[in-house]
């Protein structure tokens, strides 16, 4: 329990349902939701659609989902992979043959097929109690009458301003005055207002197969895309099966390659061969340990984690006892290792999670994204879709895991959570932060299983990680110089990022005393809700 004298928040606890976002409106939307008569996905749904239009630098319809669900509580995990794929006509050669050497955020190129609206129908005609109007009418609601603009979201906003700038569309949709919006201020989105109302009333087909899929491709094309009417029609998402490792009594969920969940549960693999540092989770030798697995773990993902329809990923040899042995084993814990080299993979990131546990214990993990603040600052001009810059997960290095292929999915760092103790749910969580998510699903579990502090404690406690393309060690500025300095003497090279590292979400289930336990990351606008 945290020193209530001191500033902080305490987790949340219910009986009946209760859901847990990154925005209060949000959160809110999924609480109606929920007592209008919804289930954990619908009410995951209509939180999801309320911030692609509050937290529109976050996430939006023209990016991608992930899910995780457990009906009824049942370990029998239910996995979806709402990922966009490229272009039929994207490849190598062809970018080729149009000059292009990189694939730069604010580029056709860097826009896949977006996979969000796919997933939301499936998962809500699957699984879902209400109809689709229903669960979008909030956001329809905030979009075509206004919303005010949150702490985060000015933030974010006005971090992206330049960026905004350069493309008209949209800057006159998210900019004020050339400017961002001010806290408070009510800001409006009638051209997403409309295209969301039209999907209300004719589900993924209006997205996929009419005018806003002639809106994105008409648009893309006119900056020189490659891609096609037929490559939105043929637009899908699957069931996949989940992956999992064991940890701490409980087995861990996470969606297969191509996100990076591999890697949070190779992390985990990894801290069970270390003692739990008696001096608590932010000590010096702690934090060193920890920076060195990030960079074993991280160079592994950047050789072997792909598309698995177009090159193996070892998974069982990723997640094997004797790969986490050895990884742990080439740590020194008394010197950092050498900064890896560069690799050609972006990276920066936007994204938010949900998580929503119903009345009849259905629980849901949900993760929405568009890759970097605004994605690649593309809007079509009459849907007022934001795109996503996904694309950047890609290379133009022949062989790689992750090289531009027709059709292909690329690397995501978006991976939703469940834990499953004694047959049942035990947990429903999320980390956002693009790069940072594997590691913080480690840092989060550890923390609140090896390190005893409650779900809203394992939030608040600084983070720190190591960026897996320069070695630059990000410590949030809460850790003290002393292990600041301590870290320098190790050989790390230390620096504090611009915005607090990530953000997150949770809600445990405790069967047998039938309580809900929830919490919502600080660095965000969000909040958990019981009732």
């Amino acid at each position: 329990m945290r020193d209530l004298s001191r500033p902080g928040r305490s987790p949340v606890h219910t009986t009946n349902a209760m859901a847990a976002t990154s925005h209060p409106l949000a959160t809110q939307a999924a609480i109606q939701i929920l007592q209008k008569g919804g289930n954990a996905m619908d009410a995951a749904i209509a939180a999801c659609a309320v911030q692609c239009v509050v937290e529109p630098e976050s996430t939006g319809i023209g990016g991608d989902c992930f899910c995780l669900y457990a009906p009824e509580g049942s370990a029998d995990i239910i996995a979806f992979n709402g990922s966009g794929r490229a272009p039929a006509a994207a490849s190598v050669s062809a970018l080729a043959a149009k000059g292009v050497t990189e694939i730069e955020r604010h580029s056709p190129h860097a826009v896949t097929i977006p996979g969000a609206i796919d997933a939301w129908s499936r998962l809500q005609a699957d699984h879902g109690r209400l109809q689709l109007g229903d669960v979008l009418a909030a956001a329809i609601d905030y979009a075509e009458n206004g919303f005010p603009v949150s702490s985060r979201v000015h933030a974010d906003f006005s971090a992206q301003v330049d960026f905004l700038s350069g493309d008209p569309i949209s800057a006159s949709i998210y900019l004020a005055n050339g400017d961002a919006p001010e806290v408070g201020a009510v800001h409006r989105l009638p051209l997403l207002a409309n295209t969301l109302r039209a999907i209300a009333g004719g589900g993924r087909d209006e997205f996929y197969n009419g005018w806003i899929a002639r809106d994105i491709v008409e648009h893309l094309q006119s900056l020189g895309g490659l891609h096609t009417m037929e490559d939105f029609t043929g637009a899908q998402g699957e069931y996949v099966s989940p992956i999992s490792s064991e940890f701490r009594d409980r087995v861990i969920h996470q969606c297969p390659p191509n996100g990076q969940g591999v890697i949070a549960l190779l992390l985990l693999n990894m801290m069970k061969q270390l003692d739990i540092d008696p001096g608590g989770p932010l000590t010096a030798d702690r934090i060193h340990l920890e920076i060195e697995a990030c960079r074993l773990a991280y160079s592994a993902r950047n050789s072997y984690v792909g598309d698995p329809a177009f090159g193996d990923v070892p998974v069982d040899a990723l997640l094997s006892d004797a790969y986490a042995k050895e990884l742990v084993a080439a740590i020194d814990p008394d010197r950092a290792t050498v900064p890896p080299a560069d690799v050609a993979l972006p990276r920066h990131r936007d994204t938010v999670y949900i998580t929503v546990v119903d009345k009849d214990r259905n629980a849901c993990s949900f993760i929405n994204t568009i890759f970097f603040p605004f994605g690649s600052g593309i809007t079509a001009p009459t849907s007022g879709v934001l795109l996503q810059n996904r694309g950047q997960g890609f290379t133009l290095e022949e062989g790689h895991p992750n090289c531009i292929a027709p059709g292909k999915r690329p690397l995501h760092t978006i991976i939703p959570a469940m834990a499953v103790r004694d047959g049942r749910a035990d947990m429903s969580f999320g980390v956002m932060g693009g790069q940072y998510q594997a590691f913080g699903h480690m840092q989060f579990l550890t923390r609140h299983f090896d390190f005893g502090l409650d779900l809203q404690q394992a939030m608040d406690l600084p983070r720190y990680m190591a960026d897996p393309f320069t070695g630059v060690v990000d410590l949030e500025n809460a850790i003290g110089d002393d292990i600041r300095a301590e870290l320098v003497r190790r050989g790390h090279d230390i620096a504090t990022p611009a915005m607090p590292i990530g953000g997150s979400q949770a809600i445990a289930i405790d069967w047998r005393s039938n309580v809900l336990t929830g919490a919502s990351d600080p660095r965000k606008d969000g909040c958990a809700i019981g009732y």
